[in-house]
């Protein structure tokens, strides 16, 4: 590697206790070499899937026409025919990032499938689903996403309590995540119990940032004050950084550390939605302003580009920032916006996304099964 690479912002990320997730995946993507080169040279340790990021791949076509052709011929049914498409990508990734896996000991290496997002209010099928993935993925480095909406709480419990490693997704809400810490440390208390080996378990908590200053700053510019411009794209940071302070307190706790004297990991925060929305912030806001050791940062690629070429890592942004982070917050309160509503409007509406994406690909896949480049 050469010293440029090396001495590159996203090693000093890395170097930072930061893990480099992509994302994104493809089957061009895997089977261009593409993803290998990445964990080669730009230091990306995961991969993130969700229903979004599999409606443009599959939709696009591109390297997926003979899997097509060949689920025509079995007239498999739609569902069935995305599932073995999307878990065929997530097994091929996989084992691209088995080696990191090995390396860090389970910590790295993992690639994220999330179940079907028209689950997301119904805890039983959710676990069904988790089980089912994990089963159909088959490799030790599989994470499976499980929304944090109120029915995904105890199907992120079950879960974690039959072994299975867990990135919970869609968490906006301050309350919210502490609940997803809970149901975490429940499903490893569940998984002692069943006397399985928690070392093996490993879970994320992906904590949705650009969304919550789109949203906030909105309402803010609306209202056009001078109070308002001066709060104007700080939301995002505040909820996050107290996120990571939440995540020290819960796992400094009696509790979590009992939890980890029988060999359990830390839920780490990964910072999702790390793309900047609005042109007037600097394009690698939500990752030079997140650093902090024992996180994630999972990036589509046009901010991994953006990072490696001009990121401005400084050393640990998170910690000590707290007391400002809730004035921040506080702030945007005293105009007149709701926290809670806001963080609620974006709850909903991701899943919805997800959801709409999920139909989108099903239907694309329907019409390619009946004909055209499944002929």
């Amino acid at each position: 590697m050469s010293n440029a690479a090396t001495s590159s912002p996203l090693k000093a990320l890395s170097d930072e206790g930061v893990s480099i997730w992509l994302d994104d995946l493809s089957r061009t993507r895997i089977e261009s070499g593409n993803l290998a080169e990445l964990i080669e040279k730009s230091h990306v340790v995961g991969v993130t899937t969700n229903p979004s990021i599999f409606q443009a791949a599959i939709g696009a076509g591109v390297g997926y026409e003979d899997q097509l052709a060949d689920l025509a011929v079995r007239k498999v049914t739609v569902d069935e025919a995305v599932r073995m498409m999307t878990t065929a990508d997530v097994r091929a990734a996989a084992d691209i990032l088995r080696p990191v896996y090995d390396a860090t000991n389970g910590r790295d290496g993992r690639v994220s499938i999330e179940v079907d997002p028209r689950l997301a209010h119904d805890t039983e099928a959710t676990v069904a689903e988790a089980e089912q993935l994990a089963w159909l993925v088959d490799r030790p480095n599989v994470m499976i996403k499980i929304p944090a909406t109120l029915a995904g709480l105890p199907a992120i419990t079950e879960v974690i309590g039959l072994g299975i490693s867990v990135n919970v997704t869609l968490i906006f809400s301050l309350d919210r995540y502490k609940a997803v810490m809970d149901a975490y440390l429940a499903g490893l208390e569940k998984a002692h119990e069943r006397g399985l080996d928690l070392s093996v378990i490993h879970s994320v908590a992906s904590f949705f940032v650009s969304r919550v200053d789109a949203e906030i700053d909105k309402r803010l510019d609306a209202l056009g004050t001078d109070d308002a411009k001066a709060v104007r794209g700080k939301a995002a940071l505040a909820n996050a950084r107290l996120a990571y302070e939440a995540y020290e307190q819960v796992f400094a706790s009696e509790r979590a550390t009992k939890l980890e004297a029988a060999g359990a990991n830390k839920q780490r925060p990964l910072w999702a939605s790390t793309g900047v929305k609005d042109k007037a912030y600097k394009d690698t806001l939500y990752v030079d302003e997140l650093a902090a050791p024992g996180t994630v940062n999972t990036m589509p690629e046009g901010t991994l580009n953006a990072t490696a070429d001009h990121g401005d890592i400084h050393g640990d942004a998170v910690s000590g920032t707290y007391e400002t982070s809730r004035e921040e917050l506080a702030a945007v309160e005293k105009l007149g916006i709701s926290y809670d509503e806001v963080v609620q409007k974006l709850e909903d509406e991701a899943v919805q996304k997800f959801e709409i994406a999920w139909n989108d690909l099903l239907a694309t896949v329907a019409d390619r099964l009946k004909g055209g480049e499944a002929k």
